[in-house]
């Protein structure tokens, strides 16, 4: 069995000897199993690509978001994120039974839980100013990227209180209402391409990693006007407003590809 082409390995929930019961006929494996709908009980919880406490921090999963869980091995838990749809490891005690329908979601970036997390209306941690009914969104990615300077740059972060470069672009589209893949590569193909000259606030500028990298896949921000950029750093360390010149120099500088510009859809 061949897996279908158009399938992102990346969020697809199996491996050779175990695989959600819902790729049964389309990716092969030895067993299959329905995952366990369960969510984030905690503030933000780490996505590991290993069981191991260790293993790298690959996504993370915030209060309220879905996690189907596939497999439990002591005390930690394998499965997919259904909002990022990202597959890893998160520790059992982060999660709490279920998928509940969330009636609000966080739209302040100082609330008790972060940016973008789902709260139902009888949780009372939040306070209501803090929160926003579902289907209701800021209107401008920039501008929530700029609420955000200062947060500490962290590979594998996404979230208002620490984020790597393509969870900033998720986390500010998501607050948005915008859909948006989770890694730099992904993120380059987005809109429509436009070039440099005709970059604008709210266009999106990605490098993409050098040819044999394996951490990560490139490196994302948001142009903040002409010159210059929005964007969560390792560089800078934090989530900082950059010169477009500057930026450009390092990464090219890094061995990254020429810089990939993109509209995306009002």
């Amino acid at each position: 069995m061949t897996p279908d082409p158009d399938f992102d390995a990346t969020t697809l929930l199996a491996r050779p000897n175990l695989a959600d019961q819902a790729l049964e006929g389309l990716i092969p494996a030895a067993a299959y199993r329905p995952t366990v709908a369960m969510h984030g009980r905690v503030g933000v919880l780490d996505i590991r690509d290993g069981a191991d406490a260790e293993a790298t921090r690959v996504d993370q999963l915030l209060f309220g978001e879905a996690f189907d869980v596939l497999e439990r091995d002591a005390g930690r838990c394998w499965g997919r994120a259904r909002r990022t749809g990202t597959v890893g490891w998160v520790e059992a005690q982060g999660l709490a039974r279920g998928a509940p329908l969330a009636s609000h979601v966080v739209a302040a970036t100082n609330a008790v839980l972060p940016l973008n997390a789902l709260v139902h209306h009888i949780y009372s941690g939040v306070s209501a100013e803090d929160l926003r009914p579902i289907g209701e969104f800021d209107a401008d990615p920039v501008a929530v990227a700029e609420r955000l300077l200062g947060v500490p740059h962290g590979l594998g972060a996404r979230s208002s209180r620490m984020t790597d470069c393509s969870g900033l672009v998720q986390t500010v589209l998501f607050a948005c209402g915008r859909a948006c893949p989770r890694h730099a590569d992904r993120q380059a193909e987005m809109g429509e391409a436009i070039g440099r000259a005709e970059a604008r606030r709210g266009d999106l500028v990605v490098w993409l990693a050098p040819q044999g990298e394996t951490g990560f896949t490139g490196h994302s921000a948001l142009v903040l006007d002409g010159d210059r950029l929005i964007h969560a750093t390792g560089h800078h360390g934090a989530v900082v407003v950059e010169a477009l010149a500057d930026a450009e120099a390092r990464y090219a500088a890094d061995g990254f590809s020429p810089p990939v510009y993109r509209r995306l859809a009002d």
